[in-house]
């Protein structure tokens, strides 16, 4: 008995933009990548608690433990802000908004998505807007 392989589904850009399928991969994509991101906090978070119990009179050691603790918070705060961002995302999923760029309206295009399931903008206005960055960062 030969089993067939299951081929997962990949949007396409010859398919009509953001139809039921597209909105269905990529809401999955996204639910799957917050539960993943959440499950890494709880984990993070318990790990993090039962070290709180172990202190040690080691100055070194102390700065050391201060120092994983410190980039512990920034990586649960970028976590954080991603979770939101997948929200907006989920948001914009439901309003039928999702996939197209919030400055121009235009669509943000298959594979970029794909790279990158919470953009909000098309190639063209990120660069410009990190372009603009850049300009005001450098005055």
């Amino acid at each position: 008995m030969v089993k067939k392989k299951i081929k997962a589904y990949i949007p396409s850009e010859k398919e009509k933009y953001m139809c039921e399928k597209h909105k269905k991969f990529f809401k999955t994509k996204l639910i799957s990548w917050k539960k993943e991101i959440i499950k890494s906090n709880q984990k993070t978070l318990y790990l993090s608690e039962s070290d709180e119990s172990i202190s040690s009179a080691d100055i070194l050691d102390q700065a050391s433990s201060q120092t994983e603790k410190n980039v512990e918070m920034r990586t649960a705060n970028r976590q954080r802000k991603l979770l939101n961002k997948i929200d907006s995302a989920l948001k914009r999923l439901k309003e039928d908004t999702y996939g197209y760029c919030l400055e121009t309206g235009e669509p943000i295009g298959i594979k970029r998505l794909i790279a990158r399931p919470i953009a909000t903008l098309s190639i063209e206005a990120q660069e410009k807007h990190e372009k603009n960055e850049k300009i005001y960062t450098e005055i």
